[in-house]
């Protein structure tokens, strides 16, 4: 029986779900990974996984889930490795780049290919505030819809 799954990718990013829509969030350390996640975690997403979750390929979309090593765990920093409520797994509709280069404008979405899949990608300035309201905007703008299935 095929499932349409293609073999797991594990990726060192932060991710948080928000209707079943994942936003993935990469950057340097230390630039402000968990404290975005943490600010869209207070407006209502749910975590996925900090600083490390499994992806997977089915069929025409993504689907990212927590890393079984940290699953229900965020390392905040000043304060230490806390336990937080996970989604368990959710469509990347999204992926944002903490960039302290990012263009000041750009007129669409550049694209990231994760497991043969194109995702769109933006690029934000970790310091140019507000940063839960952009990644909000940008999912709202140029993440992918919601899935039917």
């Amino acid at each position: 029986m095929t499932t349409g799954a293609s073999p797991s990718l594990v990726r060192q990013a932060t991710c948080v779900a928000r209707e079943g829509r994942a936003i993935l969030i990469e950057g340097p350390s230390g630039s402000g990974k968990t404290s975005l996640a943490l600010e869209l975690i207070d407006r209502g997403a749910v975590l996925v996984g900090d600083d490390g979750v499994v992806i997977e390929r089915r069929a025409d979309h993504l689907v990212v889930k927590p890393h079984p090593r940290t699953a229900g765990l965020i390392e905040v920093r000043n304060l230490g490795i806390l336990g937080e409520p996970i989604c368990a797994k959710a469509r990347v509709c999204l992926h944002i780049l903490l960039d302290s280069k990012a263009p000041r404008f750009i007129q669409n979405a550049e694209g990231i290919e994760l497991a043969g899949l194109v995702i769109p990608s933006l690029r934000l300035s970790p310091w140019s505030g507000p940063m839960a309201i952009k990644a909000e905007r940008a999912l709202a703008v140029h993440g992918l819809g919601p899935t039917t299935r």
